[in-house]
C-alpha cells in the first residue's frame, strides 16, 4: 500500500454468534441492509471522507465477503483481507494488519452502523496531537458496554468493564468502536497471541503516558450485533434518522426504493419507506410496508401483507400470510395463511406451514 494517512482496518473477525440464526448462513459482514451488504455501508463512509485503501481483518466465511465484495473497488475504495487461521481478538486483528498500514489509520469495529464526521475526528486528532483518538457515544444506559472516561478537556482517563451495579456507572459515554491510531503505535500489540485492544492496548498508552484523546460528535449510532438491533437498523436508514451514505438499489418512486426486473400485480401497494429488489414479484392486491424490505428474487402471493420487516433473497410468501416486525432469511418459505408475528427471526431455507403461527 502507499504511505497514506488516508488507510483503514476493519475488525471483522467474529462469527457473528449475537446475530444467529442469520449469521448460521451468512459472514456477518454481508448480512443485507437495504439489499446491500453492511459492509458497503462502512466502505462508503469511508469513502466520503477520503480514506482509499481499507484492509479488512476476517477469519469466518471469508468466501461470502469475497462473493459479495471482491475488491470493492465498485465502491471507489480498494479492499483487501487479512484472513486469521484462528480468531486473535481485536488486537491480533489489527496487529495483524500492520504489514498493510502506515501514517494514521482508522480501525473500525465490523458491526457498528453510524454516520459521523470522519474528517472532523481527524481534525481534532491533529490539532491536540493526538497518538490515538476514539469516538465516543453518551447512550442512555451504558451498562450493557464498556465505559470510557474522560479529563475536562478530552483526554482519556480510563477505560472501565461494563458495570454490574448502577453506583459502578461513573460515566454515560462508551467506547463507540471507530479509532484513529499512528500506526506505529500497533508494534506495541503483541503478534500470534488473542488481545484486545480495549481492554490491553487502549489502558496501556494511558498508563504510559502517550496522548490519547475522545471524540464525542452528534452521530446516529447503532451496533446491529443481534436481529433486533439489524432489523431496527434499517428501519432507521428508512426513516432517515441515520445518513445514508449508499442509496439502496434500484429508483426512487413514492418514496421507496424498486429495483428492476420484477413485476407488480394489479392491486398490489408498496407503502413508503419500502425496499424491492430486483426481480421481486408482488402478487395482486399484496401490501408491503411501510418499513419493509423485500430481497431480490422474492415472490409475495396474493393479498399477503408484510409490515416492518426484513426479507432476505429469494423468500416466497404464500397467499394471505402476515408477516410483522420480524426478519426472514434467504430461501425461506411461508405457507398460505401463515402469521409471522413482532421480533421473529427465521433461519435461511426456513420452511413455515400454511396457517401457521409464529410468535417470539
Amino acid at each position: 500500500m502507499a504511505d497514506t494517512a488516508l488507510q483503514a482496518v476493519i475488525l471483522a473477525g467474529g462469527e457473528g454468534t449475537r446475530l444467529r440464526p442469520l449469521t448460521l448462513a451468512r459472514a456477518k459482514p454481508v448480512v443485507p441492509l437495504l439489499n446491500r451488504p453492511f459492509l458497503a455501508y462502512q466502505l462508503a463512509l469511508l469513502r466520503a471522507h477520503g480514506v482509499s485503501d481499507v484492509v479488512l481483518a476476517c477469519s469466518y466465511r471469508v468466501e461470502d465477503v469475497r462473493a459479495a465484495l471482491g475488491d470493492a473497488e465498485h465502491l471507489g475504495v480498494r479492499l483487501h483481507y487479512v484472513i486469521e487461521n484462528e480468531p486473535l481478538g481485536t488486537g491480533g486483528e489489527v496487529r495483524n494488519a500492520t504489514d498493510l498500514v502506515s501514517g494514521t489509520l482508522f480501525v473500525l469495529n465490523g458491526d457498528i452502523l453510524t454516520d459521523p464526521d470522519l474528517s472532523e475526528m481527524r481534525r481534532l486528532h491533529e490539532t491536540r496531537g493526538s497518538r490515538t483518538t476514539i469516538y465516543l457515544q453518551p447512550v442512555p444506559d451504558p451498562r450493557q458496554y464498556g465505559l470510557v472516561e474522560t479529563e475536562a478537556d478530552g483526554r482519556l482517563k480510563a477505560f472501565r468493564e461494563k458495570p454490574t451495579a448502577a453506583e459502578e456507572v461513573t460515566t454515560n459515554t462508551i467506547n463507540a468502536g471507530i479509532y484513529l491510531i499512528d500506526a506505529e503505535l500497533l508494534t506495541r500489540i503483541p503478534r500470534e497471541r488473542a488481545s484486545s485492544i480495549e481492554r490491553e492496548f487502549f489502558p496501556a498508552l494511558i498508563a504510559d503516558g502517550i496522548p490519547c484523546y475522545g471524540w464525542c460528535p452528534t452521530a446516529y449510532w447503532r451496533d446491529i450485533g443481534n436481529p433486533a438491533a439489524y432489523r431496527a437498523a434499517q428501519i432507521d436508514l428508512l426513516q432517515g434518522r441515520a445518513a445514508m451514505p449508499l442509496a439502496p438499489p434500484g429508483q426512487r418512486r413514492d418514496g421507496s426504493w424498486v429495483d428492476g426486473g420484477g413485476i407488480v400485480e394489479p392491486g398490489a401497494r408498496i407503502i413508503a419507506p419500502s425496499v424491492v429488489g430486483a426481480g421481486a414479484v408482488l402478487g395482486p392486491r399484496c401490501r408491503v410496508g411501510p418499513g419493509t424490505v423485500i430481497g431480490e428474487g422474492s415472490r409475495i402471493g396474493p393479498d399477503a401483507r408484510i409490515e416492518g420487516t426484513i426479507l432476505w433473497e429469494r423468500v416466497e410468501v404464500g397467499a394471505g400470510a402476515v408477516l410483522q416486525d420480524c426478519v426472514i432469511g434467504a430461501d425461506a418459505r411461508i405457507g398460505d395463511g401463515a402469521r409471522i408475528g413482532p421480533e421473529v427471526v427465521l433461519a435461511s431455507g426456513t420452511i413455515v406451514p400454511e396457517r401457521a403461527t409464529l410468535t417470539r
